[in-house]
């Protein structure tokens, strides 16, 4: 049996702290984007969950959020922003997210962070009954339920995503550019 990388390990023991074993599944490939995830488990890339770090700059000091989004969608950050109550959000750097939960991006899991962070969840996540997410590096993935997810992760279930236009879907038409008014 392979021996589980540290992180994975973290992992593995904050989901049994909560009474809950996980299996990790390892991949000799990198599983860090959603589709190559998708296709390493062999799911719709909307099963996978992308463990996203946040950041409301505070005048106190930045304060973290993570944010797990199907893989299918994205973050609209004024929608998260709106859901928090906090009027400057942004996208954390890649060395504020490793400071912040422990870990790499492309293996961030949704819990087992180096301190607690607040969680926001993307409700179309609820649509799957098997979602997939990193377990700590950028080639470990395990297996949950939703609900499972949500309660291991402590996270609150809030609309914070849109799905992106496919290539396939019509483009909105374009709006005539106005003149500012008093020109």
């Amino acid at each position: 049996m392979p021996e589980i990388p540290s992180a994975s390990q973290r992992v593995l023991d904050a989901a049994s702290r909560k009474g809950v074993t996980l299996d990790i599944v390892t991949f000799d490939e990198s599983t860090h984007t959603a589709e190559d995830a998708a296709r390493a488990v062999g799911a719709e890339v909307g099963q996978i969950v992308k463990s996203l770090v946040f950041v409301a700059d505070r005048d106190e000091g930045p304060e973290p959020c993570l944010v797990l989004v199907s893989g299918a969608n994205m973050v609209d950050v004024s929608l998260l922003a709106a859901v928090l109550v906090e009027p400057r959000m942004r996208r954390a750097t890649a060395d504020e997210a490793r400071a912040f939960t422990g870990f790499t991006i492309g293996g961030i899991p949704p819990f087992g962070h180096a301190r607690p962070i607040r969680t926001v969840m993307d409700p179309d996540l609820g649509r799957f009954a098997t979602i997939w997410a990193a377990a700590g590096t950028p080639n470990t993935v395990f297996s949950a339920t939703p609900h499972t997810l949500r309660v291991l992760s402590n996270a609150v279930v809030a609309p914070i995503s849109v799905a992106p236009l496919r290539a396939t879907e019509p483009m909105p038409p374009e709006q005539p550019a106005r003149a500012p008014s008093g020109a």
